[in-house]
């Protein structure tokens, strides 16, 4: 660490406002520069001591989340993260049934409604087109929780802060994203988009007719981002490809509804199956510990459950990391005196 004019103790305030999103909307990791996630990074890693416990510099501010989709982690780790910064929530789980939205209330109009009441709001959805088209409705700032299959930033900025934990670095690292359906795998497009920007290499597996969106490969070309695609790739295949990275991460793509669809997911999903000897291998030969992410939740068909025992384990120490990355993210956000 070099000396320069700059030098001084860590300020909580002046991270935030490095990260340049007070009074903005957040939609996709990428919104962010390179230094802007650095400066959200070191944010958390100030507040992460109080994960746990309780800091009052959102007293009086309040945080609502709206999910149209079902949550645990998300919902529970951002409503947990105001809490810990003082501040307050109010939540509604189910809005499709619950809200004015059961008596045809657009979005558009909810939005502006619910910005009267809270500083910021947490919105899950599962059409992004009607989020986009709503959004400037709201007063406040909107944290993406997810919305459709394209984009859910939050996830993977504590898929991204766990890295920088772990690693302390994102150059030169070889992450892998893979699915059964990268169509609907937003939590590892989000992922993704923020290696991209931190530097990291990223390699796509997966079925060549359910591949990753134009839409995100626009972005990741627009960055220059450093990655490759393979498609429908067999057991062996994969596990060779899996050797040659440093992460695997898992998007938890959901099991389609009834029996023929279920069972077409699962014959792809195969292929897919990362067990624990293809890892214990890789590291017998490399020397290389490889780390399994998942977004949460999973299904028996992704993975060696033996996995959870071991120094390859991620996915739970990922939910760890999720309170401190969200206090940061919502304090940028709102902002503090």
């Amino acid at each position: 660490m070099a000396i320069t004019k700059d030098f001084k103790p860590n300020k909580l305030s002046d991270y935030l406002e490095a990260t340049g999103l007070k009074g903005k909307n957040f939609k996709f990791v990428d919104d962010l520069s390179k230094e802007g996630l650095l400066s959200l990074f070191k944010a958390a890693e100030v507040l992460e001591p109080y994960w746990r416990s309780k800091l009052n510099i959102m007293n009086g501010k309040v945080l609502c989340t709206m999910f149209f989709q079902p949550s645990t982690r998300t919902r529970f780790s951002t409503e947990t993260a105001m809490i810990r910064l003082g501040g307050s929530v109010i939540t509604e789980s189910d809005p499709s049934h619950n809200s004015s939205v059961a008596k045809d209330e657009s979005l558009w109009d909810t939005l502006r409604v619910v910005s009267q009441y809270a500083n910021i709001i947490g919105l899950r959805h599962p059409d992004d087109k009607q989020v986009f088209e709503a959004l400037p409705a709201a007063e406040v700032p909107v944290i993406s929780c997810g919305w459709g299959n394209i984009t859910h930033p939050t996830q993977g900025l504590l898929d991204m802060y766990t890295v920088y934990r772990a690693f302390g670095r994102f150059e030169g690292l070889r992450v892998m994203v893979t699915s059964p359906d990268l169509t609907r795998a937003r939590s590892g497009h989000s992922f993704a988009l923020g290696l991209a920007r931190m530097g990291a290499e990223i390699v796509y597996s997966g079925p060549k007719n359910l591949k990753t969106p134009d839409l995100i490969k626009g972005k990741l070309n627009d960055m220059g981002a450093k990655y490759e695609e393979h498609f429908d790739l067999n057991k062996k295949e994969q596990g060779e490809l899996i050797t040659t990275c440093d992460l695997v991460y898992l998007p938890g793509c959901s099991v389609p509804v009834g029996q023929d669809a279920r069972d077409v997911f699962m014959e792809k999903a195969a292929n897919y199956y990362i067990d624990l000897e293809t890892l214990e291998k890789a590291k017998k030969k490399t020397g290389k510990i490889i780390g399994i992410m998942h977004s949460l939740p999973r299904f028996k068909g992704e993975f060696d459950f033996r996995i959870d025992n071991t120094e390859h384990e991620l996915y739970f120490k990922q939910i760890s990391f999720s309170v401190a990355i969200r206090m940061a993210l919502i304090a940028s956000m709102i902002g503090i005196s």
